[in-house]
């Protein structure tokens, strides 16, 4: 996710902090703090209230984490590979590959929200016990507070719409039932599309009464509201990729540009009869070595391009997403690494390149695949 940074990992899995975790932060600590512990139990002190409001927000992060973390653990003992996972304003996501069966799809699903109802329930009982046994009323509240967040995200998350964990649940059964995960996946995220308009209705109707709460609730609306209209769209595409090898897809012959070039002559010879906006580049002995987008060469000055290697600006071969013409698109766009710049995808044999796919590509067999009125959109 964009704006998030990494601070470390957790079962050895990359754990990302977005830039909006210090906001929840804030905003939960100084909610706890000011209004519910007074509220709860008026005539302790400010420090007092202040202090219980940043250890209970505190906590919800750490519960977050929990959430979050019974997913990548589930996932990984379903052979399911795991990316990272990003904590953030609205909760928590989970970068992970496609389950492989309705069943591991399901368990990933519910392991979230049943952790967030077992921290819940022990939130509960700590904070009932050390109010019984020992009179300590504000940690106590700080845990009672915690298990009733923590029992709302569990009950919202289990609601049945994409993105949430409740829409992957129904995903599951689809699946299951029907032996269709496209399906599946359509169906779920329609729900979602359906839900996140909800929730902006309603958080409009409550900001217009004056309640601040109703921004939250817009705003939850729209990422879900988003994503889910992502992952009807993604779902899509998967239909239509189904079965599509490499060799289908990718555009042939490509242009190469030879690394050792300098900008200028690779700017003259090649780039500017390039039909891509990336140039892949190929060493001595005519094997690929990398990629370079051609929008860096106008970011260097005219003066120093006689200077400057395109082998030095690239993305090395290693970094690059490459795969062989018989694999299938689908599972090469699935562990495909993530870039800024878009998808790029060298096809190589024998250790020579011999296409690249682009998302002009993809979008053209998509196009293809919904003329012959096959997407499914009816199901």
């Amino acid at each position: 996710m964009n704006g998030s940074v990494r601070i470390g990992r957790i079962l050895g899995v990359p754990l990302r902090i977005h830039w909006t975790v210090p906001v929840l932060v804030v905003l939960f600590g100084y909610g706890l703090g000011s209004q519910t512990l007074p509220a709860w139990l008026p005539g302790r002190s400010n420090a007092t209230y202040t202090a219980a409001g940043l250890v209970g927000a505190l906590l919800l992060i750490a519960s977050l984490l929990a959430h979050e973390a019974a997913h990548a653990i589930i996932a990984r003992t379903k052979d399911i590979p795991v990316q990272d996972v990003t904590l953030w304003a609205l909760g928590g996501m989970t970068q992970m590959g496609k389950p492989r069966t309705a069943g591991a799809a399901f368990l990933v699903a519910v392991g979230g929200p049943l952790t967030s109802l077992a921290v819940g329930a022990a939130a509960l009982g700590a904070g009932v016990g050390l109010n019984a046994l020992f009179g300590w009323a504000v940690p106590a509240a700080v845990l009672v507070w915690l298990a009733w967040v923590n029992f709302l995200l569990g009950v919202f998350n289990l609601v049945p719409a994409a993105p949430l964990d409740g829409g992957r649940v129904v995903q599951s059964v689809i699946w299951w039932r029907t032996g269709d995960r496209d399906r599946a996946e359509r169906a779920a995220a329609r729900s979602g599309q359906v839900f996140g308009f909800l929730l902006i209705a309603g958080g409009w109707f409550y900001t217009l009464r004056g309640a601040l709460g109703g921004l939250w609730l817009m705003v939850t609306g729209f990422f879900v509201l988003i994503v889910a209209t992502a992952e009807r769209r993604n779902a899509g595409m998967a239909a239509a990729l189904h079965g599509v090898r490499a060799a289908d897809a990718m555009s042939s012959p490509v242009e190469t540009c030879p690394d050792w070039l300098t900008v200028e002559r690779c700017v003259d010879d090649v780039a500017m009869r390039a039909r891509h906006s990336a140039l892949p580049l190929i060493d001595f002995e005519g094997r690929p070595s990398g990629l370079v987008d051609l929008s860096h060469f106008a970011k260097i000055p005219v003066s120093q391009r006689k200077e400057i290697r395109v082998r030095d600006m690239a993305t090395p071969l290693s970094q690059c997403t490459t795969c062989a013409p018989d694999d299938l698109l689908e599972d090469v766009l699935e562990e495909a690494r993530p870039s800024v710049s878009g998808t790029r995808i060298l096809v190589t044999e024998g250790g020579l390149l011999v296409g690249m796919i682009t998302a002009r590509d993809i979008a053209r067999l998509v196009q293809r695949h919904s003329l012959r009125g096959t997407d499914g959109s009816t199901s």
